[in-house]
C-alpha cells in the first residue's frame, strides 16, 4: 500500500497545485461548484474538467481513456485532495518554500496557456513558409562532402600522423582508431559520413571544400576541439528536400521565431527591476588557540 501511494504521488505531483488551489477557491466560496462535479471531498468538490483533463492527456499519449481510467484518476484526485487539505490545515502552503513552488506551478501553467493561444490564433501563411524555405536553401551548402578525420590534443601528434599517412594512406582507419579522441567518429575509423561544410566549424569547413578527391590534408587543421587531420573522400551535389516534406517542420521553427520576437517585445516593454542578492554574511574564524605558557 505504502509503495502504492508513493506512485501515486510522484506520478502526480504537479496536480497537487492545481487540486490544492481547487481546495483554497472551494473554501472562500470562489465559484467551484460551477462546473460538474466528478466528486467531493469534505466537501470539496472534484471538478469534472480536471478528470477530463487528466484523460485528455492520457489520449494525447495514445493509451485508453475509458471507464475505469476515468474511475483511477478520480479516485486518484480523491486522494490528492485528502492529502492537500490535511497540508493546508497545517499551513504547509504557507511555507516559503512550498509557496514558492505551487506560484512556479502556475506561472508555467499560464505561460504554456499564452503559447497554445498564440500558436492556435496566429498562424502562418504559405507566404511565410515559403520565405523561409528559400532562406534556409540559401543557407545550405551546394556540395556535401564525405569526411574523415583524426582528432588529437596537440599538433605535433598531428604532423606524426600526417607523416605516417604521406607513406601508408590507406592506415587512416586503423589510425583513427588508435590515436582519435573524437568518440562519436573514432570506432567507425574517422568516418564522420556526408557533411555539409556550413554545418561545422569554420576551420574543418574550409579545409574539406580546399581538399580534392581521395585527399588528406598536408598540414594539420586547428579548431576550438584540438588538431584534425582530414580525409575528403567524396562529393555530391546537397539534395535539398521539397517544401512539403519539410512544411511542419518549417512551421514551427517560423512560429518559434515569431513568439521568440513578441516575448523580446514584451520584455522591452515591462518595467523589470533587478534587486542585487545581498552579500554573504562573513564567515567568522576561530583564533587559534594560544599555547598554555609554562
Amino acid at each position: 500500500m505504502l509503495i502504492k501511494y508513493r506512485i501515486l504521488l510522484a506520478g502526480a505531483v504537479s496536480l497537487l497545485t492545481l487540486v490544492a488551489c481547487s481546495s483554497n477557491d472551494a473554501a472562500k466560496g470562489a465559484g467551484a461548484t460551477k462546473d460538474a462535479v466528478a466528486a467531493t471531498v469534505n466537501g470539496v468538490p472534484i471538478s469534472e474538467n480536471l478528470v477530463n483533463l487528466m484523460l485528455k492527456q492520457r489520449t494525447d499519449l495514445g493509451r485508453s481513456a475509458g471507464a475505469e481510467a476515468r474511475n483511477n484518476f478520480v479516485d486518484r484526485l480523491a486522494m490528492q485532495l485528502v492529502i492537500s487539505q490535511e497540508a493546508i490545515k497545517k499551513g504547509m502552503d504557507k511555507l516559503p518554500e512550498v509557496s514558492a513552488q505551487i506560484e512556479l506551478s502556475r506561472q508555467s501553467i499560464l505561460v504554456n496557456a499564452f503559447v497554445q493561444d498564440y500558436q492556435k490564433n496566429n498562424t502562418i501563411s504559405d507566404e511565410s513558409l515559403n520565405a523561409e524555405y528559400e532562406k534556409v536553401k540559401a543557407q545550405m551548402a551546394a556540395t556535401e562532402y564525405l569526411a574523415h578525420h583524426i582528432l588529437v590534443e596537440n599538433e605535433a601528434d598531428a604532423k606524426d600522423i600526417i607523416a605516417k599517412l604521406k607513406k601508408n594512406p590507406k592506415a587512416f582507419g586503423a589510425l583513427a582508431k588508435e590515436k582519435s579522441k573524437d568518440a562519436g567518429s573514432k570506432a567507425k575509423g574517422g568516418n564522420l559520413g556526408w557533411v555539409d561544410p556550413r554545418g561545422v566549424v569554420p576551420e574543418f569547413g574550409a579545409a574539406l571544400k580546399n581538399l580534392a578527391k581521395g585527399k588528406i590534408t598536408e598540414e594539420p587543421v586547428k579548431s576550438q576541439f584540438g588538431y584534425h587531420v582530414i580525409l575528403m573522400e567524396d562529393t555530391r551535389p546537397k539534395v535539398i528536400p521539397p517544401l512539403e516534406q519539410v512544411k511542419a517542420q518549417l512551421k514551427q521553427q517560423v512560429q518559434q521565431k515569431s513568439m521568440e520576437k513578441l516575448f523580446e517585445d514584451m520584455k522591452a516593454k515591462a518595467k523589470i527591476e533587478i534587486v542585487q542578492a545581498p552579500a554573504p554574511a562573513p564567515v567568522a574564524v576561530a583564533k587559534p588557540a594560544e599555547p598554555v605558557k609554562k
